[in-house]
């Protein structure tokens, strides 16, 4: 399972702290673990950035299913406005961190939405966006999932304002087009396309903030109407006790996630609590962290064949590899269905994960430990075969945890 490993434009040192050097380390012995310093490419700006992961099938050849997906983070420093564009993809976008406008733009329609820390949001391709940040203290950051709908894997974004930097299309229009199709001169033309060199997320004045947000309407869509964002956070949540939160949002729930067959969590878990060992029984989930501190634990099958029989030859055992990782904001691990997997909040901090489930629709989560464990469905019978001694003793064991979904987690856990 060798990684493909892209050179990043930028050092992302300078962008997203230390600890790269560790995360390089255990990046090249775990194909399930992307590391901050992990970048196609990092477009980084005066007041914010934008970096795209590689195709996922670079990154590893366990991801094949997912190469028409493509993973984007944006960032706006304070008062920052990023540039109006379009991309031939679909999108879904969670806010991860800040407050700020986000407007759409189709043919004869413009719409202005608030958006906050924890609103997911389905964005048409070929819709022209621009966002502000209009907080003078905290960044805007937003995670995205998309959908290309060209060649698979591919992913243009198409600037029309701009003029040097970023690069406006209209620049590569001839001038005998542009001056026929804005009914004006060639002089006027390139004073207005030869100004903006500041690039694609720019400072912006408080009038202008105020101007671009006036019209913002600050109601959350509702689950049904899959129009504008919805609030993830202020849903309430699927499972929540001391140790940690789930919120999710599925193809069922929110009319914008079907085209994609996607869905959206959220778990917060709270410092020493756990995640209990889990699979997903259809969907491959990109985790990202978005704050705090902790670990993963991810299975892995190794073994090549079958552990069964077949026309009396013994074919060989299906093995498993355990993968582990520290989970700092900006790392991501890539889940594919059907592998057990568990997360970890530090002793100190909580930890908390966003995730895009792919190929979702229908999808269900099954426990292997606590309350809710699938061990608990076995009959008795099931188990003293299964495991090769008495039922009672197999339940002691399997009944001791009384929580489900978060536990907590053992002071031994790697961190």
């Amino acid at each position: 399972m060798n990684i493909t490993r892209p050179v990043a434009l930028f050092s992302s040192s300078s962008v997203l702290g230390g600890g790269e050097k560790k995360e390089e380390e255990e990046e090249r012995k775990n194909p399930f673990y992307i590391s901050r310093s992990i970048s196609e490419s990092l477009s980084r700006y005066e007041e914010g950035f934008v970096r795209f992961l590689p195709r996922f099938t670079e990154i590893s050849e366990l991801f094949r299913h997912l190469e028409c997906y493509r993973f984007e983070i944006c960032e706006a420093n304070t008062r920052a406005f990023v540039i109006p564009h379009h991309a031939d993809v679909e999108t879904i976008f969670f806010v991860s961190q800040g407050r700020g406008t986000v407007t759409l733009v189709k043919q004869n329609q413009r719409e202005s939405y608030e958006v906050e820390k924890g609103d997911v949001m389905k964005v048409d391709a070929g819709t022209t966006v621009y966002t502000i940040n209009h907080s003078d203290k905290e960044r805007l950051q937003m995670v995205k999932l998309v959908q290309s709908r060209n060649a698979p894997g591919d992913y243009e974004i198409y600037f029309g304002a701009g003029g040097e930097n970023p690069k406006s299309f209209y620049r590569v229009f001839s001038d005998e087009v542009l001056e026929a199709a804005f009914n004006t001169t060639r002089d006027g033309l390139h004073k207005v396309f030869e100004q903006q060199t500041r690039g694609a997320v720019v400072g912006a004045s408080e009038e202008q903030i105020k101007a671009l947000t006036q019209h913002a309407k600050s109601s959350k869509g509702s689950k049904a109407e899959g129009k504008g964002p919805f609030n993830l956070l202020q849903s309430p949540a699927i499972h929540s006790n001391k140790f940690g939160q789930l919120f999710e949002v599925t193809p069922s729930d929110l009319k914008g996630l079907q085209d994609l067959d996607s869905s959206v969590s959220f778990v917060q878990l709270n410092q020493g609590g756990m995640m209990a060992p889990f699979f997903n029984s259809k969907a491959t989930k990109i985790v990202y962290v978005v704050e705090g501190d902790g670990s993963f634990e991810i299975l892995s099958p190794q073994g090549q064949g079958s552990p069964f029989q077949s026309r009396g030859e013994v074919t060989k055992t299906v093995h498993y590899e355990k993968f582990n990782g520290r989970l700092l904001p900006g790392v991501m691990v890539v889940v594919p269905a059907g592998y057990p997997v568990t997360f970890v909040a530090s002793q100190s901090e909580n930890l908390q994960l966003v995730a895009f489930g792919v190929n979702a629709q229908n999808n269900e989560k099954h426990f292997l430990a606590g309350k809710e464990s699938i061990l608990n469905q076995l009959e008795r019978e099931a188990l003293e075969l299964s495991f090769n001694t008495r039922a009672e003793e197999v339940e002691q064991i399997l009944n001791n945890q009384k929580d489900s979904y978060f536990v907590a987690a053992s002071q031994g856990v790697w961190v």
